[in-house]
């Protein structure tokens, strides 16, 4: 996975006016990073795309290994990345008329000892007051390097016994836990969320339903079974469902790699019934829409996104949209 350099011109193809202009929105899942897989993301390029035309009033930095404190003990690390982010929450606030960095999911070592681990949710805190909890992302396969950028994956990360004791440490701080896995790891999650149940837990990108490599042109034929996974899931009231992050390569719509991006009518047709099934189990107090960005920027524009969740959106009710945009997030990670 590369950043094209003509990136932003393969967007601009695809024009749209914005549906619904003052709905306002949160946007609950974002990257920041200098330099990473030839692209930069960092303030200016946020806003160039929540200042697009979509009322996007806060968001909320998700954990990506940017700016480790390399000279830190090894678990005081990630500190690093919340100091530089607080850095550019703290230059937005200089113009509070566009989108403000609103929260802050850092990264630690869930395995640690309670003592080491409770020391550096102390380093975040005192890091910045944007911090609200912590990814450690369980995002596994024996496959992984083929489907996406290889990261750090530790196998079977849920079901580790050390790793569930910290998760529910962050429960005991009032601290929500944020993750991503691949669909083959449902049941390996739905274990660690029966066996943390005084944490919030919320879930990244569906499950991330795999399409290519092994599972190429399969995806659609287990959604049934992927239903049932996520209705499981469901029935565990400490999770709440993060509803974007499907327009990666992973998911294998292809769309990276067409002449021109989707459509947010594409989109809709493409995805929707996934939307929609997770709205129904979940219901808008437990779901909220996220862009995953920059990393969708590779298959899909950040105004027809949010496009297309407006029109994913219009079967609800006002007070489900105003769940779905913006209550959800802002309630769970206390902006």
């Amino acid at each position: 996975m590369h950043y094209p350099e003509n990136l932003s011109a393969w967007h601009d193809q695809v024009r749209e006016d914005i549906i619904d202009p003052a709905r306002e929105i949160t946007d609950p899942h974002h990257h920041f990073w200098a330099d990473r897989l030839g692209s930069t993301y960092e303030l200016g390029e946020l806003w160039s795309d929540t200042q697009a035309g979509h009322n996007v009033t806060r968001t909320v930095f998700i954990e990506c290994r940017s700016a480790y404190d390399n000279d830190a003990p090894k678990p005081f690390a990630p500190v690093g990345e919340t100091r530089y982010v607080a850095g550019i929450a703290a230059e937005a606030a200089k113009q509070p008329q566009k989108a403000q960095i609103a929260g802050i999911v850092a990264h630690a070592d869930l395995r640690l000892d309670t003592d080491t681990l409770n020391a550096v949710l102390d380093a975040h805190e005192a890091a910045s007051p944007l911090f609200r909890g912590i990814r450690h992302a369980g995002a596994w396969d024996e496959e992984r390097e083929k489907f996406m950028f290889q990261g750090q994956p530790i196998p079977h990360l849920y079901t580790d016994l050390d790793f569930q004791r910290g998760v529910r440490v962050l429960g005991a701080r009032g601290l929500t836990y944020d993750t991503w896995h691949f669909h083959p790891q449902n049941g390996e999650f739905l274990s660690l969320a029966k066996a943390c149940p005084d944490t919030t837990i919320i879930l990244d990108h569906f499950g991330t339903p795999i399409g290519t490599h092994r599972f190429e042109g399969r995806r659609e034929d287990r959604f049934a079974q992927w239903q049932d996974e996520m209705a499981a899931i469901a029935e565990c009231p400490n999770v709440v469902a993060k509803l974007g992050g499907l327009a990666m390569p992973v998911n294998g719509f292809g769309w990276d790699s067409r002449n021109t991006p989707p459509t947010s009518d594409e989109l809709v047709e493409a995805q929707a019934h996934y939307y929609h099934h997770m709205i129904d189990i979940f219901g808008p107090e437990r779901a909220m829409f996220e862009s995953n960005f920059p990393v969708d920027k590779l298959s899909v524009g950040y105004v027809t996104y949010w496009n297309a969740m407006k029109k994913i959106a219009a079967r609800y009710d006002e007070a489900a949209q105003q769940a779905l945009f913006s209550g959800t997030a802002n309630r769970v990670y206390r902006l």
